[in-house]
């Protein structure tokens, strides 16, 4: 069994450590979509994740998939990619990218970015607490991108998306080591994904990751990113 959270309360959510183990990290359903909900469970490790016309889910899975400045590489292929005439800029397209990101991969995979989280995670970015980053091609389109959430020196990366090839890996390679210079120390993955494994994740296991966030979410704001990169 799982908690229920009440929408209309104070947020407040179980500890990550009554988490499911299958499916790996399910915690909580219910509670609400506000950036003050969001940044409650993202300082715990908590993130939501449910099908649009589902109940909302809170999701704590461990081990937790990141990416630190020791293990951070860039792979030969992406490497290659960098070579591409594109532009990278960074919270010039915020909720363009969200909805970039919330659209169907294809005909039958669904979403799970709806218009309440796209309201929420852009009322955070207006406060200076999202980003996004937006490649643009050499028509000036966008083309790939991604966004999430900046704690303290946590970048807790939530979604991605390419119009073109390889657009993403572009923008994750080009942006990491701008995250890292400025100060994050660890990007959290969420889970181990082959398209972001040969960036350098590591695994950690719960104690581990908490005590990560506890280090590492209550440190000063971060100066901002340049726009163009």
């Amino acid at each position: 069994m799982i908690d229920w959270l009440d929408e209309n309360g104070v947020p407040e959510f179980p500890s990550p450590r009554k988490a499911l183990s299958d499916p790996n990290g399910l915690l909580a359903a219910g509670g609400g979509m506000s950036p003050l909900w969001l940044d409650t469970a993202y300082r715990a490790g908590i993130f939501p994740w449910h099908d649009p016309d589902d109940v909302r889910l809170w999701w704590s899975p461990a081990p937790r998939a990141v990416i630190t400045p020791a293990s951070f590489r860039i792979p030969r292929s992406v490497r290659k990619l960098l070579k591409n005439p594109w532009q990278l800029t960074t919270n010039m397209a915020f909720e363009r990218v969200m909805r970039a990101c919330s659209a169907p991969r294809s005909a039958t995979n669904g979403v799970w970015i709806n218009p309440q989280m796209i309201s929420a995670y852009t009322r955070l970015h207006h406060a200076g607490r999202a980003l996004s980053a937006e490649v643009w091609d050499e028509n000036g389109e966008l083309c790939g991108g991604f966004y999430g959430l900046q704690i303290g020196s946590v970048f807790f990366g939530e979604s991605m998306f390419s119009h073109r090839s390889g657009a993403s890996q572009f923008a994750f390679a080009r942006l990491a080591p701008l995250l890292f210079g400025q100060g994050i120390e660890l990007i959290d993955c969420q889970m181990k994904t082959d398209h972001l494994a040969r960036f350098g994740i590591i695994e950690l296991g719960r104690d581990a990751f908490e005590q990560h966030l506890t280090d590492h979410t209550n440190t000063p704001t971060l100066p901002p990113l340049p726009g163009f990169c």
